[in-house]
């Protein structure tokens, strides 16, 4: 039986899927070397995230493949210069397709959206928290694709960490509404995109006015 080849889309092509849905994406732009690099960066304003683009490397902090707060030129020319030498000596034989610079994005309540294919309920959304929440307390709701508004507000109430999302010690309360928007607009591109059967935002920040993803993977069959 022949073994079915799954295609990993990199991630400038993964967020031009999700944006086509209203997902929001910090501003950004590719480069294919430093001086390239300066030039994103000084149009999209410090600092900036930079991000290895590869189809070998799917998990890109596991290789020292993101640099975060690259305020200046100056280290954005020098940020570049590391994030190729660190992947390289990770993975030798890696191919470096570009470099992405992202606008670095406000703090704010991280949460992660995926789905994925279950081999009984078909495609599968997920949510929760992110960071350690994810990782380590596993708070995390799920619904079979596609989902109506109702099981969107279900899925946001039913994590433990909920009352984090309605300001809890002095903070500022998150959008709920526009948290909603998300998981219907990621259940809805999943219903009209079967070619997708892997979809993680990763981590997605939450503010009082709306949400913002800031790391999408995407695989096809």
């Amino acid at each position: 039986m022949t073994e079915k080849i799954h295609t990993f889309l990199l991630e400038p092509e993964a967020v031009k899927q999700v944006q086509l849905y209203g997902i929001s994406y910090p501003e950004h732009g590719i480069a294919k070397n430093a001086n390239e690099a300066v030039v994103v960066a000084d149009k999209i304003g410090y600092p900036v995230v930079m991000k290895i683009v590869s189809s070998d490397v799917p998990h890109k902090s596991d290789v020292g493949g993101v640099i975060v707060g690259l305020d200046s030129a100056k280290a954005v020319r020098e940020g570049y210069e590391t994030i190729v030498v660190s992947v390289k000596k990770a993975l030798p034989d890696i191919f470096i397709k570009d470099v992405l610079i992202c606008c670095q994005a406000k703090p704010g309540v991280e949460v992660i959206v995926g789905a994925t294919k279950d081999q009984v309920f078909g495609m599968t959304l997920m949510f929760g928290l992110g960071g350690i929440f994810t990782e380590v307390l596993k708070d995390v709701a799920f619904r079979s694709i596609p989902i109506e508004a109702i099981d969107a507000e279900e899925m946001i109430q039913e994590i433990k960490g909920y009352p984090i999302f309605k300001g809890t010690r002095g903070q500022t309360p998150c959008g709920l509404s526009k948290l909603r928007e998300l998981l219907m607009s990621v259940s809805r591109l999943i219903a009209e995109r079967p070619d997708i059967i892997e979809l993680d935002l990763n981590p997605v920040r939450v503010y009082p006015d709306g949400v913002q993803a800031l790391d999408v993977r995407i695989i096809c069959q």
